[in-house]
């Protein structure tokens, strides 16, 4: 199942017996654990089994028993490993067998949990949810939403600054908006510059602009994947960045003007965007379609075949992108 439809669910008031949450985005899978926990109980009725800490046995024999000092049994598991299949499906069935039970798999980071999330389905009562990481559209809109929720007095562009000074990270954002929480006064990018810090030595953004520009990224590569970026990871945020300069390009030529709120559904920092703007005007038309080429084959080419060293491969394939498009 995937986010629409299980949000679909939620506003149906539908409840599972068991649910698993996996996927690309570490936020949305923190998220929506804790909003399903809500959902079933109170925060005294809950267990937290993280990590190395599971046991089988003992989340087996905790779910098949009732809780003596509540009405709610829920035990959230959260695991960087794939679990093998057949205690998953045990632990389902113990909840199917004990209705006052339910357990959420909160599945965290680049594992293969997809074999585990064939244990889930209609029959046992039980969902497993697939979370990709939200566009810089649908980012936006969860940082307002938890703008609201902490009072916060903001602008939208204030926010925009605080997500992209962290290189996109929902988590780290949301973070330092519950620490801005307690100033009492609007939320600006000048406090967020004042108050907060961005992650790494290099900026992603600068990075991006600088592999547009054919200018020398091999030192910015080697910061990137050293502070531990995934290579498939900074191979999407590529093209993800591509695909806004086709969109601001096209649109500008067009109607003339680039307008951020209509190209991307948002408006970023006025320093960003017209960066932004800039490079994408610069870039070819004719490029476009190459760069996308090139891309897509890349990652294929990296899911697909053994490379014994994906970190020195990816190095010289950007390389060579910087060049061919310079």
């Amino acid at each position: 199942m995937y986010k629409n439809e299980f949000d679909n669910a939620l506003r149906q008031n539908k409840t599972f017996n068991a649910y698993m949450f996996f996927g690309q985005s570490t936020f949305l899978i923190e998220n929506y654990t804790s909003m399903v926990v809500s959902n079933h109980g109170s925060s005294d009725e809950v267990e937290k089994v993280y990590f190395d800490d599971y046991n089988f046995k003992y989340c087996f024999d905790k779910l098949r028993q009732s809780s003596l000092f509540s009405s709610n049994n829920i035990l959230v598991i959260k695991t960087e490993k794939k679990l093998p299949k057949k205690e998953v499906s045990a632990l389902i069935e113990a909840c199917n067998t004990n209705p006052d039970s339910v357990v959420i798999f909160a599945c965290i980071g680049d594992a293969d949990f997809r074999t585990m999330s064939g244990c889930f389905t209609a029959k046992t009562n039980s969902v497993s949810i697939r979370m990709f990481a939200p566009n810089a559209y649908e980012a936006s809109k969860i940082l307002e939403v938890e703008a609201v929720k902490l009072g916060l007095r903001y602008d939208t562009t204030a926010l925009n600054h605080l997500f992209f000074m962290h290189r996109q990270d929902l988590t780290l954002t949301v973070n330092d908006l519950k620490k801005l929480s307690i100033l009492d006064e609007q939320i600006s990018s000048k406090v967020i510059d004042q108050h907060c810090f961005g992650i790494g030595g290099v900026s992603i953004e600068d990075f991006l602009h600088n592999l547009l520009q054919g200018l020398d990224i091999s030192e910015d590569i080697n910061s990137l994947l050293e502070e531990g970026i995934n290579e498939i990871y900074l191979l999407n945020q590529i093209t993800a960045f591509v695909q806004q300069m086709f969109m601001i390009s096209s649109y500008t030529r067009i109607h003339g003007v680039a307008n951020a709120k209509e190209i991307l559904g948002y408006v970023p920092p006025k320093a960003i965007w017209d960066k932004k703007a800039k490079l994408a005007i610069a870039i070819k038309p004719q490029h476009f379609l190459k760069m996308f080429e090139y891309l897509n084959n890349l990652e294929l080419e990296l899911k697909s075949n053994k490379i014994q060293d994906q970190n020195i491969y990816l190095q010289s394939c950007f390389i060579k992108f910087s060049v061919l498009f310079r």
